[in-house]
């Protein structure tokens, strides 16, 4: 039988630690998010719906997001035994230089609608960490306004090319007399996708308000409080901010974009350059044989061209291809860092993080984006010590099964079954 007595004072004193209350209710919000998905819940509560449905959302049914997180989703790994790593080195070298993490802030357009902060807090979280920061040629913060933020640390410039020219080749210049290192030439944005969250929102540049939005606002007014309160927005290329976003990117973007025009930016750019938005193997071999420093794959995070390929599925495909002495990058649909040591894993020399960071923005500024980091930094550690690797080198396609769901149907079946 259990012997019992009665519970002493003393001992039930030393079982019974009350955690410290956090007076700080930022701090205290953000220590609870353990995961970037507790961060997007967070973003979703404090942000408005028009503003917060521009980040979370894609292009038409969304699939190619969805498609893309379900890959990373259907990730089997395969940890080695009784091979210790008490210590792993995170770093890595990308096109360059130096990055203390296997991943960089992806480029993202308007985001002080997302939190007034925007890509100051990205680039100062960034520096932080010690990882590049990518801005938009849509960003609300110039140039020069990101490089003061950073300016020791990595920064990128990712372009478009307008219909004006000249406003590329002009943007191309302050950038490299700046002092960004890396230049992210973008290819998947003839003209926008159709991006239907924001036509049912009504979302635009300035926003709209409208009946249904000022009912949103009223359990978020420490949003407007900001918006209202701090410098007007600026972008790095437009002159006019008139219009939903599909409007603005139509009436800026050149739809013919070609070869010739990558070579004149070329010409421009002192610095290393590398192609965002490849989604075929072909592509991918000519653009190395054509002398760029390295490719982005991807799909735009969905945005534009809706069932488009995902990104995580090509990779073997194009490292193969290409082989190991060309850069190869991936985005779209990362969530956890497990996602990018199996991109690692398969291929990739370097990922880049877009929604992840403007939920961790949204979420509680640059406190949050540091946030973001951090989660991602402690999930990329873990798992690289269960899998029994000390460094991202020691990653191999051998560490990682792709589970598909989606299995393209061969021709000779179709003609079969028509028959």
């Amino acid at each position: 039988m259990v012997q019992r007595q009665i519970p002493n004072p003393v001992e039930l004193l030393e079982l019974m630690k009350f955690k410290k209350p956090e007076l700080n209710g930022k701090k205290r919000r953000l220590d609870a998010a353990l995961t970037i998905d507790d961060l997007r819940t967070i973003a979703k509560r404090r942000t408005p719906k028009a503003a917060f449905d521009y980040t979370d959302g894609a292009a038409e049914g969304e699939l190619s997001l969805s498609r893309a997180r379900q890959a990373f989703q259907d990730v089997e790994f395969h940890p080695g035994i009784l091979r210790p790593a008490p210590d792993v080195d995170t770093s890595v070298d990308i096109l360059g230089g130096p990055s203390a993490l296997p991943f960089g802030i992806a480029p993202t357009g308007f985001t002080r609608l997302m939190q007034t902060e925007g890509e100051i807090a990205g680039a100062g979280a960034a520096a932080a960490a010690g990882i590049p920061f990518t801005l938009s040629t849509l960003g609300t913060t110039s140039i020069e306004g990101v490089m003061a933020a950073n300016p020791h640390g990595r920064n990128w410039f990712q372009l478009y090319v307008m219909r004006d020219h000249e406003i590329s080749y002009e943007l191309t210049r302050r950038a490299a007399a700046a002092g960004f290192d890396t230049l992210h030439f973008t290819v998947d944005t003839p003209v926008a996708g159709a991006r239907l969250r924001d036509k049912r929102n009504g979302f635009s540049i300035p926003p709209q308000l409208t009946l249904g939005t000022i009912v949103n606002a009223i359990p978020r007014p420490w949003w407007w409080y900001d918006f209202l309160t701090t410098p007007k927005l600026e972008f790095a290329s437009l002159s006019t901010t008139g219009g939903t976003v599909g409007e603005l990117l139509d009436a800026a973007m050149d739809p013919t974009i070609s070869y010739e025009d990558l070579a004149v930016i070329r010409d421009l750019w002192p610095g290393r350059i590398v192609i965002k938005g490849v989604q075929n193997v072909e592509d991918s071999v000519r653009l190395k044989d054509a002398g760029v420093d390295g490719i982005v794959l991807s799909n735009h995070g969905g945005r534009q061209l809706d069932r488009a390929p995902i990104p995580f599925h090509l990779l073997p495909s194009v490292r193969e291809a290409v082989g190991d002495d060309f850069t190869v990058m991936i985005d779209t649909g990362i969530m956890n860092g497990a996602d990018i040591v199996a991109s690692v894993a398969l291929g990739a020399d370097f990922t880049l993080v877009g929604r992840a960071y403007l939920y961790g923005l949204m979420a509680g500024g640059r406190a949050g984006v540091d946030r973001t980091i951090a989660i991602l930094r402690s999930e990329i550690e873990r798992t690289m010590r269960l899998l029994g690797v000390s460094s991202l080198a020691e990653l191999e396609p051998a560490h990682v099964t792709q589970l598909t769901r989606l299995v393209p149907v061969s021709r000779a079946a179709v003609e079969a079954n028509a028959r």
